[in-house]
């Protein structure tokens, strides 16, 4: 509130209306107000929406800003916003000093730029041009028949998949103008069935405005790795959460990095300081959503090797998270890709050969690609080796080599 005193503004907060058309007096706020400062930290749908409202009411003066660590939804965390640090434990007056200051310098920069609804509609409300409609119309269907090509490509067998992922690349990849969704869904096409290296040559390829999305940025960083400049994507992801935040998704990657350096390290000082970083970043992953499976599924396996004092409860307390977010994303998504796979790990992980015998079918019948069988089957080996009873080791080697063979 004193910086925007200071910046010659009246401060009203939004969550502070008493009235009794409380809905009226936001929406007269949000038409009326020079500035209106919203701040994405904590997900908040009230906020979302208003944002909304202010974008398509005033062409200007709307600012978005966030703590560092906040994890903005994706269409809003491409708009510009005023990221300062903020400890997620306690707020000094020292770090509120530092906020103000940064805040006071930046708000004033953004205040007048213009927003999207106007940027995107020459001529927005009144005098939008209609043939855009007829564009529009256009564009939808361009991009019903690009998904068709998607899907056809998602379906096709074992063998064709790389080759028609790279004709898409080649006939939609960088056609001008280059379009978010098109790329993205290009991108994710090549890291699924094409090399990795084409992964990274497509997306080097992007236009700057693309390129540095943070979604594109992340993939990046995985191409990276799998191209074995381990630590060159360990340096670009600690760089991204310091400027966009840490999110669950980032947090896993750096995990998943320092795993690959631990399982490649010959030196044992080394082998153990990446251990404890893999594990510390999938903790920190799993913290910041526990609904999110992909950290808290690497870390029982982990713990079971570091095997210091506690890492068993902590093994078994993550696999139970992991569990229930996997089981819960199975429900609400059915479509998602990383699902199966993850089952399976665990599966493995317990030492339930069961359940990892019936899985092992379903994957027979769906198909490697779709139970991502060419990055996990080093994880489902380690899962065998920290496995201690014979019999129960036996009858998971017995289904790894059945899976291995699908390969």
């Amino acid at each position: 509130m004193p910086v925007i005193e200071e910046l010659g503004y009246q401060p009203v907060r939004a969550d502070q209306d008493l009235g009794a058309l409380i809905i009226q007096e936001m929406l007269e706020r949000l038409y009326f107000s020079d500035l209106v400062v919203a701040d994405l930290t904590i997900p908040n749908g009230n906020v979302y929406y208003e944002i909304g409202i202010r974008h398509a009411a005033r062409n200007s003066g709307c600012v978005l800003v966030g703590a560092d660590w906040s994890k903005p939804l994706f269409d809003v965390d491409q708009m510009r916003q005023v990221r300062y640090s903020l400890p997620q434990e306690v707020t000094t007056d020292e770090i509120a000093t530092q906020i103000r200051k940064l805040l006071k310098e930046a708000l004033p920069k953004l205040a007048n730029g213009l927003t999207p609804m106007y940027q995107v509609l020459p001529g927005y409300p009144a005098t939008v041009q209609g043939d855009r409609a007829n564009s529009i119309r256009t564009y939808l269907q361009q991009l019903s028949e690009f998904q068709g090509e998607v899907q056809a490509v998602r379906q096709a067998p074992r063998s064709e998949r790389r080759e028609r992922a790279l004709n898409v690349q080649k006939m939609h990849g960088l056609n001008e103008p280059v379009i978010p969704p098109v790329a993205l869904e290009i991108m994710y096409l090549l890291r699924d069935f094409a090399e990795w290296q084409d992964t990274l040559a497509y997306i080097d390829a992007l236009p700057e405005r693309i390129r540095t999305l943070p979604v594109v940025y992340e993939q990046r960083c995985l191409a990276q790795s799998k191209t074995g400049n381990h630590l060159e994507a360990i340096g670009a992801l600690e760089e991204l959460i310091k400027t966009s935040g840490a999110t669950s998704e980032r947090e896993g990657l750096l995990g998943g990095r320092y795993k690959r350096l631990w399982a490649g390290a010959a030196d044992s000082v080394d082998k153990s300081r990446y251990l404890n970083q893999a594990i510390e970043h999938y903790g920190r992953g799993m913290m910041l959503d526990l609904n999110d499976y992909f950290p808290s599924c690497n870390l029982p396996r982990l713990y079971k090797i570091r095997g210091k004092r506690g890492d068993g409860d902590r093994a078994r307390a993550a696999a139970e998270v992991a569990r229930l977010a996997c089981e819960r994303s199975a429900l609400r998504n059915p479509d998602d890709e990383w699902a199966r796979p993850t089952q399976l790990g665990m599966a493995f992980d317990a030492g339930d050969i069961t359940a990892a015998e019936e899985l092992a079918e379903k994957v027979i019948e769906e198909g490697a690609a779709k139970w991502k069988l060419d990055t996990t089957l080093n994880d489902l080996e380690l899962a065998i080796t920290q496995t201690k009873e014979a019999d129960t080791r036996k009858g998971l080697q017995t289904v790894f080599l059945q899976l291995k063979s699908l390969l």
